[in-house]
């Protein structure tokens, strides 16, 4: 774990490369692949299942490495999993804890998410009938115009997003995401300098709008004392450290980022709309995953954006928990993930 610039740690990094091989850590003993060569990795194998994990006698190491991997990743598939909502539960707070986050962060509680009986507030339902999913959401819009990482508009935003899909179409319905930290290494030196130390204001105020519309009150704390009452707008780095892998990792995007606060309206406009583009147009960054019932995704918000596909008419439904990570910070001395990995810039 990448400590906060304040931190001795930062500067004491190993600068020779990472074997990739060594990320799979303890959960080298189950069947994977990675899905394309910047980001993803799948479990495919229905026997690999996340509720014996969590009770593994080495459940602790099991856990942390696979949030090791997510981080390095952006995004590991489950196929047809077991565990209940009270497993995912317990999953999304160890991935956090194990991995480093502070004390004072828990499981986000979704501005809009109602508090269920069966589900609990923890838990946010992805649903083609409306509610998170479809918040902001307009027909004959550009499906490039939805991607984004999980509730970046707060002070302090998510490390790891899991979502369970027990309810799939025939056909459509897809779920694509995109590397931040190859989206970073695909700028040029000059511009990659440019942006660092930049600042952006993230604003949630699609959810706003949908409260208001549907006369709902915006739940308050979210899984930090720090996101409260903030009217759901945040400043956060142009340019991030993840603390787990500490590469750098491109941080804005298109449904909640509004404004670089250094550059004037015009020049963050143009900036933003380019960086924007540069996530939505690279597919060599992005994969697309089908969903088969009962699969699992894990990803993390820190490095990877992702987007639905509404491609679909019929019923499609999911369990989303989300977990706070840590305020959002540029560390200087990190490197990009090329780097680290001995790639070629």
């Amino acid at each position: 774990m990448v400590s906060a610039p304040d931190s001795d740690s930062s500067s004491s990094r190993p600068n020779s490369p990472i074997s990739p091989d060594a990320l799979i850590g303890s959960l080298a003993q189950f069947s994977h692949y990675d899905n394309e060569p910047h980001i993803g990795t799948h479990f495919d194998d229905p026997s690999t299942q996340l509720s014996a994990i969590l009770k593994a006698p080495n459940s602790d190491q099991l856990i942390k490495d696979l949030a090791t991997l997510v981080s390095h990743r952006g995004v590991v598939f489950f196929s047809s999993q077991d565990l209940t909502v009270q497993d995912q539960l317990q999953l999304g707070r160890r991935l956090g804890e194990l991995s480093g986050k502070p004390k004072s962060s828990t499981l986000h509680r979704h501005p809009i998410s109602e508090d269920t009986p069966e589900l609990g507030a923890d838990v946010s339902v992805i649903s083609s009938m409306g509610g998170i999913a479809k918040a902001g959401y307009k027909e004959k819009k550009r499906a490039s115009d939805g991607w984004h990482a999980d509730i970046t508009f707060e002070p302090v935003p998510s490390d790891y997003s899991l979502l369970k899909m027990h309810t799939i179409p025939l056909t459509g319905g897809d779920t694509l995401w995109a590397s931040g930290y190859e989206a970073y290494d695909k700028l040029s030196p000059a511009l990659q300098k440019f942006l660092e130390g930049l600042t952006a204001i993230h604003s949630g105020e699609i959810f706003i709008d949908y409260a208001n519309k549907f006369d709902l009150k915006i739940n308050s704390p979210r899984g930090s004392p720090e996101n409260g009452d903030t009217g759901l707008v945040a400043v956060h780095p142009v340019i991030r450290t993840n603390p787990v892998t500490g590469f750098k990792s491109l941080f804005v995007n298109k449904s909640f980022t509004k404004r670089i606060v250094e550059l004037s309206p015009d020049e963050s406009d143009n900036i933003l709309e380019y960086l924007f583009r540069h996530v939505s147009e690279n597919h060599d960054i992005q994969l697309r995953y089908r969903w088969k019932v009962n699969d699992l995704a894990i990803w993390d918000n820190r490095s990877a954006f992702h987007t639905a596909t509404h491609d679909y008419t019929a019923f499609r439904q999911g369990n989303r928990v989300v977990s706070i990570g840590e305020k959002p910070f540029f560390d200087p001395n990190s490197r990009s993930r090329r780097q680290a990995l001995g790639f070629p810039l």
